[in-house]
């Protein structure tokens, strides 16, 4: 972990540009730091997604209303600084890709992060292992 799925809408961007969020917010989340410095969250369990929804409607029904929705799931045990400040880092970078269709039109642009307990995750991955070599 973490895991970000993001859900936009079919009208927001194409998959080229979609595909370079998905880089950049990987990107974000290896970047992130605790305050001794030490990696907060494991490269090989970094994922992002991102899924295109055809059917949508937006507010007040206007076609050309976008959104986008990011939800990080990680581990349980971070503090809430950590989990701010991967917040923070992941919206701006959403916010910025974004600029431009924001002043554009209608856009709603919103993340949340979900703690889960270890308890109720089953996991196989061997990517953890072959990024130390």
């Amino acid at each position: 972990m973490p895991h970000l799925t993001l859900e936009y809408s079919a009208n927001l961007a194409d998959e080229a540009s979609i595909g370079a969020l998905c880089a950049t917010l990987a990107q974000v989340l290896d970047a992130q730091r605790d305050a001794s410095g030490a990696r907060v969250y494991p490269r090989g369990g970094i994922r992002t997604r991102a899924l295109r929804c055809e059917q949508y409607f937006v507010a007040d029904g206007d076609p050309h209303h976008a959104f986008l929705h990011g939800c990080l799931k990680i581990g349980a045990g971070r503090s809430p600084e950590v989990r701010r400040a991967t917040g923070d880092a992941l919206f701006e970078a959403i916010k910025q890709h974004f600029a431009v269709a924001f002043d554009a039109h209608g856009l709603a642009l919103s993340l949340e992060i979900v703690e889960f307990s270890e308890e109720g995750a089953w996991k196989h991955n061997n990517l953890h292992a072959r990024l130390k070599t």
